[in-house]
């Protein structure tokens, strides 16, 4: 289990998290744009899209928190919890909900994992 030490570790901590959360809209956007060959969120009406930000924001701060916290199975009550809640959404535009969790999922991971890295080092 990862534990600051001291303020450098948090603030690491503090600026992985910002960073994801500042880049990993537009990474998810640039890698769903490029797969579709179109502006897949465009065709969202904006109820939906906004939904999605914040989603994918939770995603990324409780992906953080469990790979720092080594608590990697918790990983998995994600995509539980965004599979029984968004159901309907995920049937009728499965590339925007399905791949746009697992390219945040993923990346998130790897910026987490970097951070773990960085912070072991500290």
């Amino acid at each position: 289990m990862w534990v600051a030490d001291g303020w450098m570790g948090v603030a690491v901590a503090v600026g992985g998290c910002v960073l994801l959360m500042v880049t990993s809209g537009g990474v998810v956007k640039g890698v769903l744009c490029g797969i579709a060959k179109e502006d897949v969120e465009g065709k969202l009406e904006k109820r939906v899209r906004d939904t999605g930000v914040v989603v994918g924001k939770c995603e990324n701060i409780l992906i953080v928190a469990f790979v720092l916290a080594g608590a990697y199975t918790a990983l998995s009550v994600i995509f539980a919890a965004k599979a029984f809640v968004r159901r309907e959404d995920m049937s009728t535009n499965s590339l925007y909900f399905l791949a746009g969790t697992m390219v945040n999922v993923t990346y998130s991971l790897l910026v987490a994992l970097v951070l773990k890295g960085i912070l072991a080092r500290i």
